[in-house]
């Protein structure tokens, strides 16, 4: 069976940057397990696996676009440090869970930190990155009326 919209596909695939670094990877785990045609990955990823079927192996090269686009410096603010009070030893690298006003979760990270303000940075942390993945279609099957619904894997 191809895998096609409204199919469930799991796969194992170890993810690099490029220059080789693993950024992720299933190795040793479970397959990431996913509706195909329903957004769940990157569309990078969805339209390079498109086709396949299980026992496929692959590599993509996903450019920025593709996958979690470029940075944006609109998400890119300065904010006083006093926001963060309730947040022990605030420093660079740290990664903030946010909620917006209409209750979308929102990762952010602590890009710098001066005297009185903290510069965060709510881009995914893989914006304009350039991804390399690498792995095996393990299985494709239908999904079932619920998970087409529900638009993810159940």
């Amino acid at each position: 069976m191809n895998i096609a919209n409204q199919r469930v596909v799991a796969i194992h695939y170890t993810l690099n940057d490029g220059d080789g670094n693993t950024i992720d990877s299933s190795e040793g785990g479970e397959p990431l397990s996913y509706l195909h045609g329903a957004g769940n990955i990157i569309p990078g990823l969805e339209n390079a696996l498109e086709g396949m079927t299980q026992g496929d192996e692959f590599q993509a090269t996903i450019a920025p676009e593709e996958g979690y686009g470029q940075p944006d410096p609109a998400l890119v603010q300065e904010v006083p440090l006093q926001m963060l009070a309730s947040i022990e030893n605030v420093q660079p690298g740290m990664r903030l869970q946010s909620q917006s006003q209409d209750g979308h979760t929102q990762v952010l990270t602590v890009v710098e930190v001066g005297e009185d303000t903290a510069t965060l940075d709510a881009n995914h942390m893989l914006a304009g990155v350039t991804l390399h993945f690498n792995g095996t279609v393990e299985s494709v099957r239908e999904a079932t009326a619920e998970e087409i619904e529900h638009g993810h894997v159940h």
